[in-house]
């Protein structure tokens, strides 16, 4: 009796055994397909092309204007200068020692155009960890939802001001430096300082697009310095209405001292030569976006050079910030645009937030957003130090770097001032975005 008992419990023992190697075995099997269901754009495989292929590999996203849309040649650079700075990353040893980087195999070029944009993002989404780029405000505000259910985090290729309140941006846009509503605050507390202050103003930009964002802005420097803004004029993209002879019609009928311009290159080019041709006497300045150095070879060259001011928000090719430096040594040309700079500065936060999520064992979508919030960006000096998830954007740490068109000057760009911030900046205050797309 007791040697049955003994041998029955053997049984059972063994039989109980059996079955937990069976569950843990089924726990394994579907853990591992959980997390990696759970993990897209990560791999334990190399990245083609990789420098050392014992490491794993991260897949970014790229949504981009990279060929005939209205700003393809600052996309198409920025993309450049991206990809060289990821290059550097992976040449250092990549994310935490473990994972290098690639935005190459899921780059998509949108042409700037909305429903392209939302159909690129679906086509990548289910192979991404998060977009290196996302190109756009209003193409990016288009799939803000489906990001926002995807936990997608990406750098963002634009400056409104919503991507620095997180119930705009759900937290999921990493920006870097000033908006375009900061923009044009700052850049004209610079002219009223260093040339001449205005005593009327006009805006000649996109609607509801970046444009809106940074006429917004010089409305608010108009109100708070007592300027009269006489006309804010909408208009598009050439390629939608052909040419802007409407909103050259409307500067010479509004007669403002200074004219600010958020448009595309071609378009700012076309107003200028347009404008003065027709005898307007007043000056111009522009948003980031709307420079390109191919205009000091354009018929409106005369008119640009002589009374056009421009402003970015970080170290250019010109710069003696480390940031800046590294761009320029990366490069194996001069790049065509500034963007080329923008792209390997705006990359800086999503090295810092891979690895963060990498040291805290949370390379998830899900984790990775839940980096972002308190994380701090070192731009090498090339942008202001950042900090992600504050309440609102603190103005009085945005600098600008103040140009004027130059043939001689790298990108036909001279630097007249850098960390320019201004007082108007200290007298305004932001809780919403300064436009809704």
């Amino acid at each position: 009796m007791a040697v049955r008992t003994i041998r029955d419990r053997l049984l059972r023992l063994s039989a109980l055994t059996a079955i937990a190697g069976l569950v843990l075995t089924g726990c394994s099997v579907l853990g591992d397909k959980s997390a990696a269901a759970s993990e897209p754009g990560v791999t334990s495989d190399p990245c083609p092309n990789a420098v050392d292929s014992r490491k794993g590999c991260i897949y970014l996203g790229v949504l981009s204007d990279l060929t005939s849309g209205p700003f393809a040649a600052l996309g198409k650079d920025i993309h450049n200068g991206q990809l060289a700075f990821w290059k550097a990353v992976n040449e250092a040893g990549g994310i935490g020692g473990k994972y290098e980087v690639d935005i190459a195999t899921y780059t998509e070029d949108t042409n700037y155009d909305l429903q392209k944009h939302a159909e690129a993002y679906r086509r990548i989404e289910p192979h991404v960890l998060a977009l290196s780029m996302s190109f756009g405000t209003v193409q990016t505000q288009k799939v803000l939802p489906e990001m926002d259910a995807a936990n997608m985090v990406a750098i963002a290729g634009t400056l409104w001001s919503g991507w620095q309140f997180e119930n705009s941006d759900k937290g999921l846009l990493l920006e870097s430096g000033y908006s375009y509503c900061s923009e044009a605050i700052i850049a004209l507390d610079w002219i009223a300082e260093h040339q001449a202050k205005p005593s009327s103003i006009a805006t000649v930009s996109y609607q509801g697009d970046y444009g809106g964002d940074y006429a917004t802005g010089a409305k608010k420097w108009a109100s708070a310095n007592r300027v009269d803004m006489v006309a804010q004029i909408d208009t598009e993209p050439n390629t939608q209405i052909g040419n802007q002879d409407a909103a050259v019609a409307k500067i010479l009928n509004a007669r403002a001292d200074l004219v600010l311009l958020a448009t595309g290159p071609a378009e700012a080019g076309e107003i200028m030569g347009k404008a003065a041709l027709a005898g307007f006497p007043g000056r111009f300045l522009g948003s980031g976006p709307t420079w390109n150095g191919g205009l000091l070879k354009s018929p409106a060259a005369s008119a640009i050079t002589t009374r056009y001011n421009m402003t970015s928000p970080l170290d250019g090719w010109d710069g003696i910030s480390a940031g800046a430096k590294k761009a320029r040594a990366s490069a194996t040309r001069e790049p065509s645009t500034w963007g080329y700079s923008a792209g390997w500065m705006f990359s800086y936060p999503m090295k810092a937030l891979l690895t963060r999520a990498v040291n805290e064992g949370k390379l998830t979508r899900k984790g990775v957003r839940q980096a972002v919030h308190g994380l701090r960006v070192d731009y090498e000096g090339a942008i202001p130090e950042y900090i992600y998830g504050a309440a609102k954007p603190d103005l009085s740490r945005q600098r600008a770097v103040m140009e004027a068109p130059d043939q001689t000057a790298p990108l036909g760009a001279k630097t007249l001032a850098t960390d320019y911030h201004g007082p108007t900046q200290d007298r305004v205050t932001l809780t919403e975005p300064c436009v809704q797309p």
